[in-house]
């Protein structure tokens, strides 16, 4: 990437646009904004991701904000991408599907970053942070919305600093846009410290993003990202944790329901040599790969059921090709999908198993609690899909419909698929056995937790067994 400074964009009468029609909305809205910056300094993909560069954004806009005083928002550096929406509507980056729907991605990014005494010119590492982002959504098909989180485990400027993972909300000041290729709304990012992310895990990251906005050096009401902060808003304010957040997750449950995760499981109820019809995941196999299908209905999973329902669901799988239709949100409501049945693959059969052995890195073990207590005690699922191959993990409640693991047959596989059912009261006694995972101090692995009567057994292990599985 390169910096530059584009001319305005601004339409001379009577003259050919200079600017795409996408790229012209945008401006429009920056322009808005900034009608004194024409010309703001920009960042630049000098070679363009649909000529083969490594940069989906093709620019990104660097703004000086004044702030808001009667807000008591202070000054700071405002950043805006170009691209994840549809620019140009020539398919040459997004296919064009016409101006009702979502252009390209439906949103670009924003970043609100803290003017230092002295400063000026903006940094531009969040350019580079921007790109990393648009390229996990052009790679994954997956999109953001407001209060997605994202672990991003190092500081976002490469420095020592307590900020190293972000949080989504929708910009306080830029408007959706609506353009000759679809619409675009303005999601802006905000940089958390590791206890605000766990917080957000484990309740819901509108409600940290909420907290953040009533405290100022935490970013104030236009939660602007300070990258020296050293305090989390629970160190400034300590009945937060206590009073706001413990008491959401007891009263309304966790917001999230799924994670990438280095997990795998193994079925005990068959013996190694049955290869034909095992559906065993094991470490250093090779895993059965997921169809179409049921690839779509975990998508699904993990993208639905974070609104909160009366009657919680697994989406199912659908009988029908989803065309050229871009993933949704992975917060939409699960509504009218509540009482479908699945419909399994036909290649494939469902599987109900005696015992089963679940293994999970420590990061990924941490998060069990989180599962049972904010998940599965308010009637919901969470699901753990493994970031190095095919498997993925579902628990599900007894009040979850569409599911195919039930009371009866509480451990079924759908090839490398496996749903557990727990009733509420095993759910009560795991959490008292898995206490420890609470902790966020460094726990001494392996450990292994198993309920012979259930015939389950879980295990956490060092990260370096998943990393290297013929070791």
């Amino acid at each position: 990437m390169d910096e530059v400074r584009p001319t305005s964009g601004v339409q001379t009468h009577g003259v050919v646009p200079l600017f795409p029609p996408g790229l012209q909305a945008i401006y429009g809205e920056c322009r808005r904004l900034y009608p004194e910056q024409a010309n703001p300094l920009q960042v630049t993909a000098i070679v363009k991701y649909w000529l083969g560069g490594p940069d989906p954004l093709d620019y990104i806009s660097m703004y000086r904000s004044t702030g808001c005083a009667a807000q008591d928002v202070q000054e700071h550096w405002h950043y805006v991408s170009f691209g994840l929406s549809d620019l140009y509507g020539d398919n040459r980056v997004h296919e064009f599907t016409g101006a009702d729907g979502p252009s390209g991605f439906g949103f670009e990014l924003t970043f609100r970053l803290k003017r230092e005494t002295g400063e000026t010119a903006p940094p531009t590492w969040p350019a580079e942070l921007m790109q990393g982002l648009a390229r996990y959504v052009f790679q994954s098909e997956n999109t953001f919305c407001s209060g997605d989180h994202i672990s991003w485990h190092s500081p976002l400027d490469n420095s020592e600093s307590r900020i190293q993972h972000m949080l989504l909300t929708e910009d306080p000041q830029m408007q959706p846009v609506q353009t000759p290729f679809g619409s675009v709304s303005f999601l802006q990012i905000v940089g958390v410290c590791t206890e605000e992310l766990q917080a957000a895990q484990q309740w819901n990251g509108q409600g940290i993003l909420e907290l953040m906005r009533g405290v100022r050096v935490a970013g104030g009401s236009w939660l602007i990202t300070d990258m020296r902060r050293g305090e989390t808003i629970f160190d400034i304010d300590p009945h937060l944790q206590q009073e706001r957040v413990d008491q959401g997750i007891e009263t309304e449950g966790s917001n999230l329901s799924g994670v990438s995760a280095k997990c795998v499981w193994d079925d005990l109820s068959r013996p190694p040599e049955d290869e034909e019809d095992s559906r065993s995941i094991c470490i250093g196999s090779q895993p059965r790969r997921l169809s179409d299908k049921d690839t779509e209905q975990i998508r699904e999973t993990l993208r639905k059921g974070l609104e909160f329902n009366s009657k919680a669901a697994i989406p199912p799988i659908s009988s029908q090709k989803q065309g050229h239709e871009r993933p949704q949100s992975r917060k939409d409501s699960l509504e009218s999908e509540s009482s479908a049945a699945i419909v399994p693959h036909e290649l494939v059969r469902t599987r109900q198993l005696e015992s089963v052995h679940l293994k999970f890195n420590q990061e990924s073990g941490t998060l069990l609690p989180l599962c049972l207590r904010g998940r599965l005690l308010h009637g919901r699922h969470f699901t753990f899909k493994s970031i190095n191959g095919d498997t993925a993990i579902t628990f599900v409640s007894t009040g979850v419909e569409g599911a195919f693991a039930t009371e009866e047959h509480p451990y079924a596989a759908h090839g490398p698929w496996l749903q557990i059912l727990l009733t509420e009261e095993f759910v009560e006694q795991m959490l008292g056995d898995l206490q420890e995972l609470n902790t966020r101090e460094e726990t001494e692995l392996p450990k292994e937790y198993s309920w012979p009567e259930k015939k389950l057994t879980i295990s956490v292990l060092p990260d370096s067994v998943f990393d290297n599985p013929l070791q």
